[in-house]
């Protein structure tokens, strides 16, 4: 597989890796039912952030392109039908394949489908309430599509009524006023809610789309000031990614310390937890974006997992570990071979996930970067 290094930002490509790997390895789990302690805490706890610090990556790449976008003075309805067409490009087909692979898993072992299929083929699988175990990882998939047509969208109407206001300034206006609407859902879901077990706030809380989609934003938000603040972008890189370390580890101390949850602490954990992760995570990225070179064998192997990683998002866990874990019974192995059948199971998802990759979603993004489809959507390159 051929890789164009220089039209890669390596610190992001670091972000989405270790995003990636998160997730992948938090689920090795269950090769290891009986284990406890810090580390697996410290294990489950990354497989949570390893989503998050998805969501905040892709609002950073999305907000520098829909900056771009609606602060140019050729602005037009058409650039955001050909942004909103190369993002479908890139997460559609894939999208797509797998569910039906799911559903085809789950009647050839004559397992009942949910009455929510449905709403799986338009991402409404989680809008406003907790979704089925069916395509467990789907989760994050309509936080991320509607995000992607939220912004856009209000950004063009705020553009409507000709306020005699610069554009990068109403940019900003629309985006803190997207972080702040779905605060504030999360203060409705508190109010109404209240005290809740930790596995119904992972399930109707974190995993619903009406109370996430800030967190994408935050990323957007994080793209803005590096667009319009890059000497102060640049200058407070080393102080901000310190700062992010910092806010992060006191969050997650202060939740040891008190032994916080959803059900004794309901107000932090259900409207301030996770914003607060978010900002952390984002303030990484003025580090990372800058971070363009590494070892060319680190280089290498850090690329191509940041590659073929939307692909092993979508395979690990409801495809590969589901029928590992139907067919392979692991509680009388040995401890060492639990651990070799674990590095395994991560070794054959990365390997599966770059054939899907390479024969099935690179052919398709090919498609949109084709020139006779730009010509048709009357576009350049972004």
């Amino acid at each position: 597989m051929k890789i164009d290094y220089s039209n890669r930002i390596f610190g992001l490509d670091v972000m989405r890796a270790v995003a990636i790997l998160f997730v992948v390895c938090s689920h090795t789990l269950w090769v290891f039912p009986e284990a406890q302690g810090s580390a697996v805490s410290l294990l489950r706890l990354c497989g949570v952030m390893g989503v998050e610090i998805f969501f905040v990556l892709s609002g950073f790449l999305i907000g520098r392109i829909l900056f771009k976008i609606f602060t140019n003075d050729d602005f037009k309805l058409a650039d955001l039908k050909y942004f909103l067409v190369r993002r479908w490009f890139r997460t559609l087909p894939n999208y797509y394949l797998v569910l039906l692979i799911n559903i085809g898993i789950w009647m050839y072992f004559g397992m009942r489908l949910p009455d929510t299929l449905p709403l799986y083929f338009g991402f409404l699988q989680n809008a406003s309430f907790g979704m089925d175990i069916f395509f467990t990882e789907s989760w994050s998939l309509p936080i991320e599509e509607f995000a992607y047509i939220l912004g856009p969208l209000l950004f063009y109407l705020a553009l409507l009524p000709k306020w005699r206001i610069a554009k990068k300034k109403l940019f900003l206006v629309v985006t803190i006023g997207i972080l702040l609407f779905f605060l504030i859902t999360k203060w409705v879901y508190n109010y109404e809610t209240g005290p809740k077990s930790l596995e119904y706030w992972n399930i109707h809380l974190k995993a619903v789309l009406i109370y996430r989609i800030d967190a994408i934003y935050y990323g957007v938000l994080a793209a803005y000031i590096a667009m319009t603040r890059p000497e102060g972008w640049k200058k407070f890189t080393s102080l901000a990614f310190l700062g992010g370390i910092v806010l992060f580890v006191a969050i997650h101390m202060l939740i040891g310390a008190y032994n916080m949850s959803p059900a004794t602490h309901p107000f932090f954990i259900n409207v301030l937890y996770l914003p607060l992760c978010s900002i952390s995570i984002a303030m990484s990225l003025p580090v990372l974006s800058r971070l363009k070179r590494a070892p060319k064998p680190v280089l290498k192997l850090i690329t191509f997992i940041s590659i073929v990683s939307y692909s092993m998002y979508l395979l690990h866990y409801s495809i590969i570990l589901f029928l590992l874990n139907h067919y392979v019974d692991t509680s009388e192995m040995s401890l060492l071979l639990k651990w070799f059948f674990a590095i395994g199971y991560v070794v054959f998802t990365i390997f599966l996930s770059y054939l899907l990759y390479r024969f099935y979603e690179k052919p398709m993004m090919d498609i949109r970067d084709r020139d006779y489809f730009r010509r048709k959507l009357g576009q350049n390159k972004l």
